[in-house]
């Protein structure tokens, strides 16, 4: 159980001092769960439990077979995230579930068990931005008070900021996102997916300091990560062709390509701050797990006298406590989805969300 700080009292009353929901997230590989409490002077986080489907190495992970994986694995986990949280359906307000972005099929699996509880349990739904979902907690855990959110993960990267009443975006990817950049790059050199074909990537790069030219795609506060993966891929081939005569490693790619991409999203999120005038930075989602993103980021703020903002894997990962809160923050001003509008959006824009609980 984890509290952190006060939630919006304006839907509290003596009659009604809390408010208890269930968020459901598969936008991609993970399956997770999690149950969440808004009193008026704190948010609680009652369970939140994840299930990743983990494809072999050199394969990504596609979608019919991602959806397979969610059903399969939905009411166990939805059975633990009820029981962990010590709640039963009828302690739960609202049924919050990503109705996008995300890859259709996970995204449909998910969305229809949540139409299955709405019905079952007699409580309303609530459909979540999942980008909105990861800015929502990031600022709750670590306390951000308006920062520019950087917002990377598998399918987006974004440089954002919140103006009159909705996350705006400044500069994103033109192709593919960072996240799928680096997921394609370990196909490539078959790095294995377990835990995370980022992470690994990570751990490798930590084992070079050689720095291979690759393309650097940066217009404005846009970037371009396509022509970068396929830079890597060719000096990939070159390797394997020499094989022990090459004269550089799997690590020494692994160095490069994150050094080269991380340094295009820390040009664009400076950009967006001298924009918007501010010293934070949030970064948010799964690719925001990163430890080297992090410390260069953390070197451009502090030039600029502020400071960055991150978590830990349980929020930065696709996690269903981030629906939960996104979505209890929407249902106690409100807002609901009805059954025949509940269907799911891949390619659902952070900035058409109206974010009516902020000033």
């Amino acid at each position: 159980m984890t509290t952190t700080s006060a939630s919006p009292s304006s839907a509290f009353s003596p009659t009604k001092k809390s408010y208890i929901a269930i968020g459901l997230e598969g936008s991609a590989n993970k399956l997770g769960i999690g149950v969440m409490q808004h009193t008026a002077s704190s948010t609680t986080i009652l369970s939140n439990l994840r299930h990743t489907f983990v494809p072999p190495p050199g394969a990504g992970f596609l979608p019919k077979d991602t959806a397979a994986h969610h059903r399969s694995h939905f009411v166990s986990l939805a059975r633990e995230a009820l029981r962990v949280a010590a709640v039963s359906p009828g302690d739960v307000d609202c049924i919050c579930f990503t109705q996008g972005p995300g890859m259709g099929a996970p995204l449909s699996s998910v969305a229809v068990a949540a139409r299955v509880l709405s019905l079952l349990w007699g409580k309303p739904l609530v459909g979540v931005n999942h980008c909105v979902g990861h800015i929502e907690m990031g600022r709750q855990i670590t306390g951000a008070e308006n920062p520019v959110v950087l917002y990377v993960s598998g399918g987006n990267s974004q440089v954002i900021a919140y103006a009159e009443r909705r996350y705006r975006i400044f500069g994103e990817t033109l192709d593919i996102a960072v996240g799928n950049c680096l997921d394609r790059f370990a196909r490539i050199l078959a790095i294995s997916n377990d835990p995370a074909p980022g992470y690994n990537i990570e751990q490798l790069a930590k084992q070079s300091r050689r720095l291979l030219d690759l393309p650097y795609a940066v217009k404005g506060m846009d970037c371009s990560f396509s022509g970068i993966l396929a830079s890597a891929e060719a000096l990939a081939a070159q390797m394997r062709a020499a094989g022990d005569e090459a004269d550089f490693t799997a690590a020494d790619l692994c160095f490069s390509l994150q050094e080269t991409v991380f340094a295009m999203l820390v040009e664009i999120t400076e950009r967006a701050m001298a924009h918007v005038g501010t010293s934070q930075v949030l970064i948010v989602g799964g690719v925001g797990c990163n430890e080297r993103l992090q410390e260069m980021m953390g070197e451009m703020a502090r030039e600029r006298g502020g400071s960055v903002y991150a978590t830990d894997e349980r929020f930065c990962i696709d996690n269903g406590i981030m629906i939960a809160h996104a979505g209890l923050l929407a249902y106690e001003m409100g807002y609901r989805t009805k059954l025949a509008e509940s269907q799911c959006t891949q390619r659902f824009r952070t900035d058409e969300v109206y974010v009516n609980w902020r000033d």
